[in-house]
């Protein structure tokens, strides 16, 4: 009571917070110290992520061998019934950046003025003329068009420019389909000819085929509250005896404080503090209300119309090879607190740590006496650990694995953002550029502990890995600040294994031309 008294006579001297504004804190149930936290990363600069190197084959990257993927396989449907599974998709993403060329288009085109293909030669726009070529490929294009036939009675007899511009109108119109201002769950994504299947249901489908222990398939999604009832209808056609499936919006005390560019709380007119979403690592709070055993996550747009059969023995490769070293870890762990614990046993878990897991023991570790010994051992291996899938790097934005220099001067495994680095560094920016593989999301995580407790996973994260982002509000700049990413931060002091996996399991649509690609292709 008397730490929060300082804290809210600080907020109110250094920052002005009134007392409408700790109203508006207190409603949203976030914590003074959280408020302070904040404003103090806006004032002090986020620390820069120091990359040593990137992560490689056979420096901290996996390749498991053809002979390995089929002993872990084998493995996970051994023992797959011993454990509760669940497949956990962030799924509240809008798709307003999938169609915003195509925006952009109606805002800027007049047919009365030049023809289509005048527009796309003078603002050479490769992406608009690759939609308007592949039209009839799209998994909406049958029912878009029906629309326009049924609206307009002499659609047929129009001119192609008008047809095609005509199409694009009513695909983004608020009073029709409306797909830019949708979330991406439930969007048509696939067409199988007899029917067409959103990201919703392909989530499903692949959750039947290798999240599926106990007769059961759970899933959980997180989705956002303004559009919670069209997805809850489309995922729900789907839920049976067999496939149980729940959901979760992001909660509001995961809001983060925005502030203007003096470093202040950043207000509308009423003098109320702007809240913005904290970003995807405030997911880590609904993650941590799962209370399955192992958790496999996948972006709710990385899904594919073909190699079902390869994806799902990769995924099941991934898990097996996470229950077999979570074995391992819980049989150690085991041993170290047991009396009869014999010290030969710390070389052999001190190898199975720096070699297997890729962990790096402190250097005094061998100065000190046995039993400090024990306990160093215990406090790396009783962490919640992650197999992520790793793709080979094609230039997709996004982050990567890295080797990077920790606080303690210990080097770790982290997956890493390019906001996260020092972008003034050349040297920094060269590191991330030489990245030879790509982070897609493709996550099986363990989140119990050897007793079969589950871990609270939010004593885990890296609170000081959080991002700070440029943004407008009416035409006017503010900085919002961002929670440590679910994969980056949030699981930044996880036990984090890296295995590479094929091109075919990483198939996100982040723009709608992605949907043409051959995997979402009949």
């Amino acid at each position: 009571m008397e730490k929060n008294l300082e804290i809210k006579k600080n907020l109110i001297s250094v920052y002005g917070l009134t007392d409408v504004n700790f109203e508006q804190i207190q409603n949203n149930g976030i914590s003074l110290t959280t408020i302070a936290h904040q404003l103090s990363q806006f004032s002090l600069g986020i620390t820069k992520t120091v990359i040593e190197k990137p992560a490689t084959i056979t420096d901290g990257i996996v390749n498991l061998s053809e002979k390995e993927k089929n002993f872990y396989t084998s493995y996970f449907d051994e023992k797959k019934d011993q454990y509760s599974l669940e497949k956990f998709v962030p799924a509240s993403g809008a798709a307003s950046r999938m169609f915003s060329f195509l925006s952009e288009f109606l805002l800027e085109y007049n047919g009365e003025i030049e023809s289509l293909n005048t527009y796309i030669k003078r603002n050479n726009n490769i992406s608009l003329a690759t939609f308007i070529q592949n039209i009839n490929k799209f998994p909406f294009y049958k029912v878009v068009y029906h629309r326009l036939k049924e609206k307009y009675a002499d659609f047929d007899s129009w001119k192609q420019d008008a047809k095609n511009e005509y199409f694009i109108k009513i695909l983004l119109d608020t009073n029709e389909f409306n797909y830019a201002n949708k979330l991406k769950g439930i969007l048509p994504f696939h067409d199988y000819g007899s029917e067409v299947l959103t990201p919703i249901e392909e989530h499903i489908k692949e959750a039947v085929n290798y999240c599926f222990s106990n007769l059961k398939a759970k899933l959980h999604f997180t989705i956002s509250g303004e559009h919670d009832n069209d997805f809850k209808k489309i995922a729900l056609k789907s839920e049976s005896k067999s496939i149980h499936i729940t959901f979760s919006e992001q909660l509001k005390n995961t809001d983060t404080i925005a502030v203007d560019h003096n470093n202040m709380p950043f207000c509308d007119a009423e003098s109320h503090i702007i809240f913005k979403p904290g970003g995807h690592g405030a997911l880590i709070y609904n993650l941590n209300q799962i209370n399955s055993d192992i958790v496999f996550i996948k972006n709710i747009d990385n899904v594919s119309q073909k190699n079902n059969d390869e994806i799902t023995r990769c995924k099941k490769s991934l898990a097996g090879y996470l229950m077999f070293l979570q074995n391992q870890i819980f049989n150690y762990l085991t041993l170290l607190y047991n009396k009869e614990f014999k010290n030969k046993d710390l070389n052999i878990i001190q190898n199975f740590i720096q070699n297997i897991l890729n962990i790096e023991i402190s250097k005094d570790f061998n100065k000190s006496d046995v039993a400090h010994q024990k306990m160093s051992l215990i406090a790396i291996l009783n962490k919640p650990i992650r197999v992520c899938g790793m793709v080979k790097n094609e230039n997709e934005p996004g982050g990567g694995p890295f080797w990077v220099k920790e606080s303690s001067g210990k080097k770790s495994l982290q997956i890493v953002e390019f906001s996260q680095i020092d972008s003034q560094n050349i040297s920094q920016v060269e590191l991330f550029k030489s990245s030879t593989h790509f982070n897609p999301v493709d996550l099986v995580c363990g989140l119990k502990n050897y007793k079969g407790e589950k871990f609270n996973l939010l004593d885990f994260v890296d609170n000081n890995s959080g991002f700070i982002v440029e943004k407008s509000k009416n035409g006017i700049a503010y900085k919002a600040y961002e929670l440590p990413g679910l994969w980056n931060g949030a699981m930044a002091n996880w036990i984090s294994i890296f295995v590479e996996v094929p091109l075919y399991t990483f198939n996100p649509v982040k723009t709608v031309n992605d949907l043409l690609k051959p995997n979402h292709q009949m």
